[in-house]
């Protein structure tokens, strides 16, 4: 097995309405989505993104284009306009998500795609 940031091989994309953030999590194979399946439980997720989302993570599958997509709650300090925080809108949280690692198979290894390089 080997530990790999998911922005070594998957891509991201999110977005926010009021207090409610939304992220995809797109897997480019089949069999790295089944890892991906594994290893990115809501409970999981919610705690990598603990210091900014303050509600509860809801996992969806979306097997047809091999992601996972997350909806978490209270995750903007009150949404755009209420909100004190210097970024509050949810387009960030899909790069902060894609900084969690996972544990790759071996086998996998050879045919992965790498997007980013190597992260300390």
């Amino acid at each position: 097995m080997s530990e790999l940031r998911l922005g070594e091989f998957c891509q991201a994309r999110s977005g926010d309405k009021a207090d409610v953030a939304n992220i995809a999590v797109f897997a480019p194979t089949e069999d790295l989505y089944a890892v991906l399946r594994d290893q990115l439980t809501e409970d999981r997720v919610a705690e990598h993104l603990a210091p900014l989302v303050a509600g509860p993570v809801t996992r969806y599958e979306a097997g047809n284009v091999l992601a996972l997509n997350f909806v978490c709650q209270l995750a903007l300090g009150g949404g755009g306009p209420r909100s004190l925080r210097s970024d509050m809108l949810g387009k960030t949280l899909g790069p902060n998500l894609l900084r969690m690692t996972v544990e790759v198979p071996d086998h996998l290894m050879g045919d992965l795609p790498r997007l980013r390089p190597p992260g300390p």
